[in-house]
């Protein structure tokens, strides 16, 4: 019966830790699995894995991080949570409340340092709530790779 508890203890912490993760290190952890499988398998099977309800870079809910694609120009190549209303959309000129040209900006920072954080403000999808966002990005075959979260999670 101590063999067990002990056993129990010792393994208890390897189970909480992906609940414990911080949403930072998850939004990380997820555009760095992201580019990964776009080097391996092209970015155009990047955006079909993150564009289907089922793939690996898709959320179930808006709550889960996500991966989203925009290429050079602004238009919504994917989107792992909203997919029908985001894919094909230019949103080249959508801006925060306080005037930073989201989409602009995140390519603008990705092109000058490939990856990197950025901030702004942004509706939650989940509650339609504006809220303090912060994304991190990567940039990959001329696309931009990203995943927010709430800025206070960060």
């Amino acid at each position: 019966m101590n063999r067990s508890k002990g056993l129990f203890a010792a393994i208890l912490p390897c189970l909480l830790a992906p609940a414990q993760t911080p949403p930072s290190a998850r939004a990380v952890a997820l555009v760095e699995q992201a580019l990964a499988f776009a080097k391996e398998n092209g970015i155009t099977r990047l955006i079909e894995e993150t564009n289907a309800p089922h793939g690996r870079f898709h959320a179930a809910r808006a709550d889960e991080p996500y991966i989203f694609i925009y290429d050079e120009r602004g238009l919504a190549r994917a989107c792992g949570y909203c997919t029908e209303q985001a894919q094909g959309q230019s949103r080249w000129n959508r801006q925060d409340p306080d005037g930073v040209m989201i989409i602009q900006k995140l390519l603008r920072v990705a092109k000058n340092q490939a990856k990197g954080w950025v901030d702004y403000k942004y509706p939650n999808p989940a509650t339609n709530l504006l809220e303090q966002k912060t994304s991190y990005f990567g940039f990959h075959d001329s696309m931009l790779i990203g995943c927010g979260i709430d800025k206070e999670a960060h």
